[in-house]
């Protein structure tokens, strides 16, 4: 645990030209320091490791996790040794990293020059190194003290933090489920596949309004593909986060529902969502104000089928004659004929009835 300090900022600041200026925006902020054992062999293990880290603390509320505003950072260090040694290479740390993709790009790019530089008969010092994103490459910002260098000291006026196994196993029982064992429930209690469930707990807030739709009387599998099609893509659409939706986990169940009393076709639901999403209106009250109600009588449906096939007789002997494909032709005229309110279910067993003669 430390607090943030200043930060020289070496760059044109207010007019200074080359000179340097001393931020201190973040002086005092609380730090959590997590510091991983040097087992990491590749950028991408780093970079799957640091994600999943970025996950956890966000999923725990510590963190908004915003790399680019320095709530979330990475300091990289990053050493080489032969195929074959057990003693590890000189190090060098890449200080304040804010972006995964930089974090990948500068531990790549450090992993090469300190192969070149030792295949070339140098030497790697242990040094602070900068990573610059305009040009991909790090550079040296200051020599790595050892431990000893620091010149640490006791400062009285910081008491011992005792932290006791009571309290540890209290906090425990104070934490929200995490990804993994909330992916884990969403595959073996809900029945969603490992892909659904990967998607669904990306975010803790993705996840609550998921959730929010079940309680309200969803089901998993119909709520899950809403949620990850039309609400996901309306949130793209409109550069909104899933804690700024404008159809509440209600709405979107009783629109669902209405889909599964087969009041609406799942087709005629989307253009229920797209109104919902506009309006804030109740779906049925959507459903009601449009006349949007699926058609089920057998008799009406039957009609448009007749009226279809009267107009269509070349293609009803193509099916007749072996051409099963045409039947999709049929499928999609009566629904167009229909406006999309004709239940599908009915329309394909009826016009297996009819073409079949």
């Amino acid at each position: 645990m430390e607090e943030d300090a200043g930060k020289l900022v070496h760059a044109d600041v207010s007019g200074l030209g080359d000179g340097s200026g001393v931020d201190l925006n973040r002086a005092c902020t609380p730090l959590l320091e997590i510091v991983s054992e040097p087992d990491i062999r590749t950028a991408d293990e780093a970079i799957a490791y640091l994600k999943k880290l970025h996950q956890i603390v966000v999923y725990l509320g510590i963190t908004d996790g915003n790399m680019e505003e320095g709530s979330f950072r990475c300091d990289a260090n990053v050493s080489v040794m032969p195929v074959g040694s057990t003693t590890f290479g000189t190090r060098a740390e890449i200080k304040n990293v804010n972006s995964f993709k930089f974090v990948k790009q500068a531990i790549e790019y450090e992993i090469e020059r300190q192969i070149e530089l030792i295949e070339e008969g140098g030497r790697v010092v242990q040094e602070t190194r900068l990573f610059d994103p305009n040009s991909g490459a790090t550079r040296s910002m200051r020599g790595k003290e050892e431990a000893h260098d620091y010149r640490y000291f006791p400062d009285p006026d910081l008491v011992p933090l005792v932290i006791s196994n009571d309290w540890i196993e209290e906090v425990e029982l104070t934490l929200p489920e995490l990804p993994d064992p909330k992916r884990k429930r969403y595959q073996e209690e809900l029945g969603l596949t490992a892909y659904d469930a990967e998607v669904l707990t990306a975010s803790r807030e993705l996840a609550e309004y998921f959730e929010a739709c079940l309680t309200a009387g969803a089901q998993p599998k119909g709520a899950a593909n809403w949620v990850m099609g039309e609400v996901t893509r309306g949130l793209n659409d409109a550069g909104l986060a899933i804690t700024g939706c404008p159809v509440a986990p209600q709405q979107l169940a009783d629109l669902l529902a209405l889909i599964d009393k087969g009041v609406i076709s799942g087709k005629i639901a989307k253009t229920v969502f797209d109104e919902m999403w506009q309006s804030g209106k109740a779906p049925a009250a959507i459903v009601e104000e449009k006349g949007l109600v699926q058609v089920s009588d057998t008799g009406e449906i039957e009609k448009i089928i007749d009226e279809i096939m009267a107009a269509n007789m070349g293609q009803v002997e193509e099916y007749r004659g072996g051409k099963e494909k045409v039947f999709g032709f049929f499928v999609g005229q009566v629904m167009r004929a229909s406006k999309g309110k004709a239940n599908p279910a009915v329309v394909n067993e009826l016009l297996v009835k009819k073409l079949k003669g």
